[in-house]
């Protein structure tokens, strides 16, 4: 057993129909993110003895220290491990609508408004090219949430950042059932997102 086990998905595979198909979700979670999780125990192996002491979040949030021959092992497989077991529960069924509380005053303040943040955030996130996330993040220098692309599974905490609320649109998060139209995915995916969770998040940051 290595230290880091596939983390279980709040809600039932079907639970996101139709915006997210339940195969999708399956595959995504079994066969995926189950894959970043090996891939994490196996480099996490490779690692000094003082540095697999420390937590995930933490390694990830100082990657000059990790040893170069196994960091970008780490950046990729403990960033997919990561950036997933955060995109499960930022989703649930009947989600979407608008956020509440601290975050929505946030995404105010950063954003104009919720429309503009949406906008931004679907169109920039539609336009990565190849696979990687887009998200919305916190920056504890400058104190306030902003918009961020991320390659392949980098996590934002590598540049320091807070990672609030992510879209994967690695293919295989969305091809079986939108093929190559990620607009239309992206689209989809705000009807399922857990404004709560995201709120929960934030606060812990302020």
């Amino acid at each position: 057993m290595g230290k880091y086990t596939l983390p279980e998905v709040p809600y039932a595979y079907d639970a996101l129909e139709p915006h997210i198909d339940a195969r999708t979700m399956e595959i995504h979670h079994t066969k995926h993110h189950q894959a970043y999780t090996n891939g994490l125990n196996d480099a996490w192996d490779k690692l000094p003895p003082s540095i697999q002491s420390k937590d995930l979040l933490d390694v990830l949030g100082n990657m000059n220290g990790v040893p170069e021959a196994v960091r970008g092992a780490i950046n990729f497989h403990g960033g997919g491990y990561d950036n997933h077991r955060l995109f499960w529960n930022n989703m649930r069924a009947n989600g979407g609508g608008q956020p509440g509380g601290a975050v929505a005053d946030a995404i105010k303040k950063a954003f104009g408004d919720f429309n503009g943040f949406k906008e931004q955030f679907s169109a920039k996130t539609t336009a990565i090219q190849g696979s990687g996330w887009g998200w919305l993040v916190f920056n504890p220098k400058s104190k306030n949430v902003e918009y961020k692309s991320m390659p392949n599974q980098t996590s934002p905490r590598t540049e320091g950042l807070v990672p609030l609320l992510g879209l994967d649109v690695w293919e295989h998060a969305y091809y079986l059932k939108y093929q190559n139209k990620r607009a239309d995915y992206v689209t989809a995916w705000w009807n399922v997102v857990n404004w709560d969770e995201v709120d929960k998040r934030y606060s812990k940051t302020i």
